[in-house]
């Protein structure tokens, strides 16, 4: 079924989008409530999400892909304004928590946890859709974000090998057959900003400039990251410091568990020569958990944010399973479980040889692609 602009177009078609707003005024009652009030935020992005998607099923119905950009002002909005509200927010609590005498340092360490899960699920996911965007404010607004927590080169790295090399040995975010997540997280925190820092080197060679030339924007990343700190600093002291980096911390363990979850064990061909086949729809996992898809705005349609990255997240399709692989619960479940790698293994890994076996029946050694062994893309930086 497919949803009309005229439905789409509605503020009250784009309001539960706007859910995550409730997460703020949440981390600031924990931190005037102190206690396990400092809990509310995690617990409502993990557990509440989770509990409506079981209440509330599954959502497949897609919107007009034509949909005019007009008929989106609802949704660009919520995104936009996200960044100023979580800067407000965070560097608020800040100067709050480091003022106040109620709160002991397991409560604010709650309470900033409790921040890094909301700026790594919701800050870093808007992020992501900013940066994919043409205009300059929207990609400016998703550096900011990128800057809170201390990740900037996601950008790079993102738009740069992994839309490019998703399912390669190229792409480090691409979770290896049976890879649990603790040895991946390891993987991608070492391999990642490199592999970014390499990408942009080699495209300013193309242009026929060096590394350190201004255009790299390793410089932008460096200037924002060091002037947030500062800010941490000067708001709260060397504790401030300390707090902006939990949250920051926190924020991107929620990344990595997400890009662990998305790709996991999904190959492309290997056509030889460091020859490999397109990027298809059954190269990521794809779940329509209606509350979850409204907590990361669409995120878990994600063979078609793939298709068409720059296509706004209302617009995002819905896949059937005979057409892309579905996960059996939404992401904060599946991200839950890859915590524990032998549960992981269990639910997934009969899964993944399921999709070996409908996808590449002619594939008879997985070796080399399980292990990453196999070349690196003609072509890859």
């Amino acid at each position: 079924m497919v949803t009309t602009t005229a439905s789409i177009s509605r503020l009250g078609a784009a309001l539960p989008f706007w859910l995550v707003y409730a997460l703020p005024p949440l981390l600031w009652l924990g931190a005037v409530q102190g206690g396990l009030w400092v809990l509310l935020a995690p617990l409502v992005t993990w557990y509440l999400f989770s509990a409506l998607d079981a209440a509330l099923g599954l959502n497949e119905q897609n919107a007009d892909p034509q949909t005019p950009e007009a008929a989106l002002r609802w949704y660009r909005l919520g995104v936009m304004l996200w960044a100023p509200v979580q800067a407000v927010t965070l560097f608020g609590l800040i100067w709050y928590v480091q003022a106040s005498t109620h709160l002991g340092g397991w409560e604010k360490f709650g309470l900033f946890f409790g921040t890094g899960v909301m700026t790594g699920t919701v800050g870093i996911v808007y992020s992501h859709e900013l940066l994919h965007q043409r205009n300059r404010l929207e990609r400016r607004l998703g550096d900011l974000l990128l800057a809170m927590v201390l990740y900037s080169h996601f950008r790079s790295e993102h738009l740069l090998v992994h839309h490019l090399w998703v399912g390669t040995p190229r792409d480090p975010v691409s979770a290896r057959y049976n890879e649990g997540f603790h040895r991946y997280y390891a993987r991608v925190l070492r391999d990642c900003p490199r592999s970014a820092f390499r990408a942009e080197a080699a495209l300013l060679a193309r242009r026929g400039l060096p590394w350190w030339h201004r255009r790299n924007p390793f410089w932008l990343y460096l200037g924002l990251q060091a002037a947030l700190l500062a800010l941490a600093a000067a708001l709260g002291g060397w504790g401030g410091l300390a707090l902006f980096l939990v949250q920051a911390g926190v924020a991107i363990w929620q990344l990595e568990l997400t890009n662990y979850v998305e790709h996991y064990a999904l190959t492309r061909k290997h056509l030889g020569e460091g020859r490999y086949e397109h990027v298809k729809p059954h190269h990521s996992w794809n779940a329509s958990h209606r509350a979850t898809n409204w907590l990361l705005i669409n995120l878990q349609r994600h063979s078609d944010h793939h298709y068409k990255p720059d296509r706004r997240f209302p617009l995002l399709q819905s896949y059937a399973e005979t057409e892309a692989p579905q996960l059996p619960y939404g992401y904060p479940v599946m991200t839950m479980a890859a915590m524990i790698p032998p549960l992981w293994r269990r639910i997934m890994n009969p899964r993944v040889r399921a999709w070996r076996r409908r996808w590449y029946p002619e594939i008879e050694d997985w070796s080399a692609y399980n292990r990453g062994a196999l070349p690196l893309p003609r072509g890859a930086s």
